[in-house]
């Protein structure tokens, strides 16, 4: 058996000597071949990086949050009414010790109001209520000043947090700790300035805007009766479905919501968006990399049209080496060989042109497919296609010449 490399290694040779004498016949033959396994891996990379742009977004926002929201079940209107679906405080906070799959939570009031510094006026500015655990939910970093703590909660403390736009569009120092401002006409003393936080468009985000944050229970006496949604942060992405099925099961039960009832609230993360992204691309993907296959096919048919051709040829040459003794798996193996060398030199040729374009579309990093990249399946996808498609259709050339009779093969002209 110690033969079978060395014959091997001769018949790649020989078809790679024939190959080089046809070199025009040999491109032209292959160039399904290559547009084919060059298309694979375009699309292929293009997915990625569009895959990549969107994760990106959903960074943005933040992986393991979940929002806790009311909602009136559609075609409900006239069966519960908005003190029914509306979210209180107390009901907040019956989730955590029912939850153990959040690290946290903070009940949210959001309303617009007058912020005045000076004679500096803004209108409808963003005015944030929330609790000390808005900070590790949120992950905004405090870059002046300190944190709201819980003895801002507790003593409802006329004291604010702003985001750093707020600094130029009030005209306030780069240190605005200790400045006071007016919010409804009522005075907040700043004790700290966080980082604005850039949302991608996606999710509603535009340009930056002055906010205030404020201790929840400070909120709580300007708006008696607050509209509320609530923020979480589970402990690990992964745990959504259970984080919600934890919230759903206490809410339905502190709303006395019978079997039957539908849910009056809603529960949503960006961790269950992405799942859901990550399986439409992956079959997008798929799908477009089967349809461009199909290249790949039209291919093999050029491939085993001129085998048959190089058979007719080399009648003459096939039947000298029967005659001499080859046997017939030798003279198989022989032209089987030539047709998956060929088949895997386009895809050489292939994979060059293809890493070259999803390098191209590196160069705009942001745009939707700056990131392209051609995962390591997509090149052995192609290798693989590319040799099963020498072996499919070589086969039928390969046995040709294997069956030819030496006696009629040295006599063709």
């Amino acid at each position: 058996m110690t033969w079978i490399p060395r014959l091997l290694l001769q018949t790649v040779l020989l078809a790679l000597t024939q190959i080089w004498a046809n070199k025009v016949r040999a491109m032209l033959t292959t160039l399904g071949i290559i547009i084919a396994v060059a298309a694979v891996l375009t699309t292929v990379g293009a997915m990625q990086g569009f895959k990549s742009f969107l994760l990106d977004q959903f960074a943005t926002v933040g992986a393991n949050k979940v929002w806790i929201f009311p909602r009136m079940p559609a075609g409900q209107r006239e069966r519960f009414s908005f003190r029914q679906i509306r979210l209180n405080t107390a009901q907040i906070d019956s989730i955590a010790p029912r939850a153990p799959s959040l690290a946290s939570i903070t009940p949210v009031m959001q309303l617009n109001a007058t912020v005045q510094h000076g004679e500096r006026v803004r209108q409808f500015v963003l005015v944030q209520g929330v609790r000390p655990s808005w900070h590790e939910i949120e992950e905004r970093a405090v870059v002046v000043g300190r944190e709201l703590m819980q003895v801002d909660e507790d003593e409802r403390r006329q004291i604010c947090l702003v985001n750093d736009k707020a600094l130029e569009e009030l005209a306030l120092n780069t240190d605005p700790t200790g400045t006071v401002i007016l919010v409804d006409g009522r005075r907040f003393m700043i004790v700290g300035v966080v980082e604005t936080k850039q949302v991608s468009p996606m999710f509603g985000g535009n340009e930056s805007q002055t906010e205030v944050f404020i201790p929840f229970r400070t909120g709580e006496m300007m708006r008696p009766e607050p509209r509320l949604y609530a923020i979480a942060k589970t402990k690990a992405p992964e745990l959504f479905d259970d984080a919600k099925a934890e919230i759903g099961a206490q809410l339905r039960r502190i709303r006395n919501l019978k079997p039957d009832d539908p849910d009056t609230f809603g529960i949503e993360a960006i961790e269950q968006a992405i799942q859901q992204v990550k399986s439409v691309l992956g079959g997008a993907t798929a799908m477009l990399a089967g349809l461009v296959s199909i290249a790949l096919l039209v291919g093999g048919i050029g491939i085993m049209n001129i085998m048959l051709v190089s058979v007719s040829e080399r009648t003459r040459e096939i039947g000298l080496r029967k005659a001499v003794g080859a046997r017939p798996e030798v003279i198989l193996l022989q032209f089987l060989v030539e047709a998956v060398t060929l088949c895997l030199m386009g895809c050489a040729v292939g994979l060059a042109l293809g890493f070259a374009a999803v390098a191209a579309m590196r160069f705009a990093p942001d745009s939707p497919v700056g990131k392209a990249s051609v995962p390591m399946w997509a090149v052995i996808l192609a290798a693989g296609f590319s040799a099963g498609t020498g072996v499919i259709f070589g086969m039928f050339p390969a046995i040709k010449a294997a069956r030819l009779n030496p006696i009629e093969a040295l006599r063709h002209e």
